[in-house]
């Protein structure tokens, strides 16, 4: 379990605030920090990792103090056993990539750990080369590798996917979701992105000027209320999660910044899956998907 009661302040675009965090996450949980740039997000991941202390307050993590501003404690952040990864890579540009993973390594840990990820992340064929000759969702698969590498007890996502195109930032958030269950991690991610969020967390933390304005599944956080109106329109939208419902199915859609939840049928989920790209149109108040995916 985490336990976070800390106060920092900090300073905008629009001035001086005080962040203020309260927030328990529990073992294996993935939980997502999501609101406007500038709202502390970053600065929060950066004071679990011990890169920055808090002004005041405490973390608590299994019980173990990382931080408690009463009692003087600061644990220093190679103590931590935080696995980060950044948004920039930050790889070792003269490392090749199983040098970057096994530089990671605690002392006198078991070198197959390495092994063990390079055949998770499909690196063998890359472990040798250079990240300068890597691309951009290559260099993200060995910066999430490396992350794990040393074994963390918290991983730290901060907008890991932002730089990458739409196909390969979903084949990554697959290979996140994939490692985080495997190892059963507890994982923060810091996100802009309502599709990633929604199909990567358990909850979602929405940050407004330093505090948790409001806490919850994905679903119950970002799920509009309103309907599609009167009319025929279309949206383009991204396909959330299927689920079937009876003899017909629910389909999840991210569209714009607003999650939606509509009934179709058989033939028309046929050949979605979560991350395709569809059109979600209104016919006779029915809505009608049709999909855009290539």
């Amino acid at each position: 379990m985490i336990e976070i009661d800390i106060r920092k302040k900090l300073q905008s675009a629009r001035g001086e605030f005080m962040l203020e965090i309260q927030l328990s996450i529990h073992p294996s949980e993935f939980v997502t920090l999501f609101g406007q740039s500038g709202a502390g997000k970053s600065t929060l991941l950066r004071c679990l990792s011990g890169l920055e202390a808090p002004d005041a307050g405490f973390i608590r993590v299994n019980g173990a103090s990382w931080y408690d501003s009463k009692n003087g404690i600061m644990l220093p952040a190679r103590l931590r056993r935080v696995g980060y990864m950044f948004q920039e890579y930050a790889l070792f540009p003269n490392m090749s990539v199983r040098g970057n993973l096994e530089f990671a390594l605690r002392k006198k840990a078991d070198r197959k750990r390495v092994d063990e990820l390079i055949e998770l992340m499909g690196l063998g064929e890359l472990q040798h080369r250079k990240p300068a000759t890597l691309s951009g969702g290559q260099k993200q698969r060995v910066a999430l590798a490396r992350a794990m590498a040393s074994e963390p007890g918290l991983l730290l996502l901060d907008e890991p996917f932002s730089a990458l195109d739409h196909d390969t930032s979903i084949r990554l958030q697959a290979e996140v979701l994939r490692l985080q269950q495997h190892f059963g991690i507890t994982s923060i991610m810091v996100s802009h992105d309502m599709g990633e969020v929604y199909r990567l967390s358990h909850r979602v933390a929405v940050l407004e000027e330093g505090r948790v304005a409001r806490l919850g599944a994905p679903a119950d956080v970002f799920r509009a209320s309103a309907g599609l109106g009167n009319g025929k329109l279309s949206f383009a939208g991204e396909v959330l999660q299927i689920e079937t419902a009876d003899v017909v199915y629910a389909v999840t859609l991210l569209v714009g910044n607003q999650v939606f939840r509509v009934i179709a049928s058989a033939e028309e989920v046929r050949h979605l899956k979560p991350g395709d790209r569809v059109m979600l149109m209104s016919k006779a108040f029915n809505p009608v998907l049709q999909s855009v995916t290539s």
